[in-house]
């Protein structure tokens, strides 16, 4: 729809809050709130004005694709009876009109009114120019942190990450396993719980959930001494083997306790329905999937199953 005619109106300077994802922007701020504004993240800029009726139609979806967007992006709305100015600048001859910018420049663009799978894809595209935000940096900080036993940071740093991204599996994940290293249990049950469906399956939930098991079973692991003497007493005793290896587990042993249970599956695979293989899944999965043990181990466990 070709642009009207009307009279510009008088434009305030305010700067739109910055929390806003979708704010109104005129001639005395569209250099703070759009071009200064992209060099932190994208803005999609949309042409409109009051008259223009595939405007009353994109705008609103256009706002639900940002909404959806969780502040990857944000958009400007700049109404071109009010701020014909910008709008021969940006050469803007009809409307709607859609500009995304990132880094102070114009990126993409689109006219008319279009399908909402396509609104989606520009929005898409546009938040992956910005990549996570730091996001990703963040999580390895705090993974890092973790490693070198400054628990409480890390968990701080990942329940940050969370609050800014509730899918983030990485961060839920490692959430929990800094409460399960903090002897916080019921907490690291609580973050596992708390999962959006999305990424509930996801591998660094799974992880943290098979650390947060073998933290439950080292509550009530036994003595080592005992457990291995019985062993040694009667190696046929399965229960005994089996408890030696939780302790041996509990005790940080971790290489040994994947022993004690190949040594167990090798003697009697489907004793009390399997839990040797179980039990090492379990080991497996709680270890980072570059681990030479998980290596090792799985390749043991295959050959003795394909035996």
């Amino acid at each position: 729809m070709i642009i009207g005619g009307q009279q510009p109106q008088a434009a305030t300077g305010a700067t739109p809050d910055a929390d806003a994802l979708v704010f109104d922007v005129n001639e005395a701020n569209f250099m703070a709130a759009v071009v200064d504004r992209s060099m932190e993240v994208p803005v999609i800029v949309d042409f409109w004005a009051p008259w223009c009726g595939p405007c009353k139609t994109l705008g609103p979806a256009l706002e639900k694709a940002v909404a959806d967007a969780k502040g990857a992006v944000v958009m400007a709305k700049i109404n071109v009876d009010e701020n014909q100015m910008i709008a021969q600048q940006m050469k803007v001859q009809s409307i709607p009109t859609v500009y995304a910018f990132w880094q102070g420049q114009p990126v993409d663009g689109f006219q008319g009114a279009v399908p909402g799978s396509e609104i989606k894809a520009f929005v898409d595209k546009l938040a992956a120019l910005a990549g996570d935000g730091g996001l990703a940096e963040a999580v390895e900080a705090a993974e890092a942190m973790l490693a070198e036993g400054a628990i409480e940071d890390a968990a701080e740093t990942f329940a940050a990450i969370v609050e800014e991204d509730a899918e983030n599996a990485d961060a839920l994940g490692g959430l929990a396993r800094a409460y399960v290293a903090l002897g916080k249990l019921d907490e690291a049950d609580a973050a596992l719980e708390s999962a959006p469906a999305k990424i509930a399956k996801s591998g660094p939930l799974e992880a943290a959930r098979a650390q947060l098991a073998l933290a439950r079973q080292a509550e009530t692991a036994g003595p080592l001494a005992e457990l291995e003497a019985a062993v040694n007493a009667d190696p046929t005793n399965h229960q005994a083997r089996f408890d030696f290896a939780q302790a041996l587990h509990a005790a940080g042993e971790v290489e040994a306790a994947i022993d004690q249970l190949l040594d167990l599956f090798r003697r009697d695979r489907d004793w009390n329905d399997g839990a040797a293989k179980t039990q090492l899944i379990t080991i497996f999965e709680a270890l980072k999937p570059n681990d030479p043990l998980v290596a090792k181990g799985r390749r043991k466990l295959t050959s003795m199953i394909f035996a």
